[in-house]
């Protein structure tokens, strides 16, 4: 097992951010994206009198970080269910609000260590890229029947990739000889097709595809979209949320929904802001907050983190 694996992202600072929360008896705290479980074990831990809630989608995923979690017993619960599906699994599980959340984003290390999934590019493997393998479309079906200029939006809006249409041009042409199955030959591709220039910059000329096949596959920022709204919703009053994202995109996304919640939005020039135009949460970050220096030579996975924190501070206006 690859001791990447054993090393949470910021795992202090998402401590540090939801401790206040989590200290009264009784709290609980969801993680969104349990992974091999370190970010949970550690709440566990730290917090010894909350309960913790761990979803994840990904099958394996859940059987290690049980193993992981079982001496902590019945203070841990985990549910196969994709983060946008919270509000239903705390509704079954009759809890109304929640003092702690954490979004560890991305891809987790399990996912890229294993060969046979086909996130990393720097390994020949199947191209499938599914969170869970048990449902959806692989990252082959995707390359070998989408429309080009469908691949071009996906490798453009979710890969940031200015190459977009050298690259199709060129999956198109190859995928009517022979379908893509395997990580290796789109990787060749991706290099015979860029221009020398684009090849010098931002390391693997491969990532930027690979990233936007995962996003496609897992449909990761329209869920996104949907679970850092529903989430902040379960906040109870003083309750909070940390959210580790690894792009832009992601960043983006949270940014825009926690400005959003601490913002006023009563119309200019009422002398007293009533009470539904108050803001709904305070920003515990300033900006996204960045790994150590120190962190990422310890955990190199930690070098694109960027972590963003609220505070539920009212309820929603009735």
């Amino acid at each position: 097992m690859n001791q990447a694996r054993h090393v949470p992202v910021m795992l202090q600072r998402c401590l540090d951010l939801l401790a206040p929360a989590l200290a009264e008896p009784g709290a609980v705290v969801v993680d969104c994206t349990l992974g091999l479980g370190g970010h949970s074990e550690a709440l566990l831990a730290t917090f010894p009198s909350a309960r913790l809630v761990a979803l994840d989608r990904d099958r394996e995923a859940l059987k290690l970080s049980g193993e992981r979690l079982a001496a902590f017993g019945d203070r841990a619960t985990l549910v196969h269910a994709v983060y946008d599906e919270l509000p239903e699994v705390l509704a079954g599980l009759g809890v109304p609000r929640v003092q702690g959340v954490l979004f560890d984003l991305g891809v987790s290390s399990m996912q890229l260590d294993e060969a046979d999934r086909g996130f990393a590019y720097s390994q020949d493997s199947p191209l499938d890229m599914r969170m869970d393998q048990s449902t959806g479309v692989s990252a082959a079906e995707v390359l070998n029947t989408y429309p080009p200029g469908e691949l071009v939006r996906i490798l453009r809006a979710y890969g940031e990739e200015k190459q977009a249409k050298r690259i199709v041009s060129a999956v198109v042409r190859e995928r009517g000889s022979e379908p893509f199955s395997h990580s290796a030959r789109l990787v060749e591709l991706i290099r015979d097709a860029l221009p020398q220039a684009a090849k010098r910059t931002g390391g693997n000329p491969a990532k930027r595809t690979f990233q936007a096949l995962r996003i496609e596959v897992n449909g990761e920022l329209s869920v996104l979209e949907r679970s850092i709204p529903a989430a902040v919703k379960t906040l109870a009053v003083g309750g909070r949320i940390a959210v580790l994202s690894y792009h832009s995109l992601e960043d983006r996304l949270v940014k825009q929904v926690f400005a959003a919640g601490a913002a006023n939005t009563a119309p200019p020039g009422l002398p007293v802001v009533p009470e539904r135009y108050q803001p709904r949460l305070e920003l515990l970050t300033r900006g996204a907050e960045l790994p150590t220096e120190e962190e990422i030579a310890e955990n190199r996975r930690a070098a694109p983190a960027r972590l963003r924190g609220a505070r539920r501070i009212r309820e929603e206006a009735s």
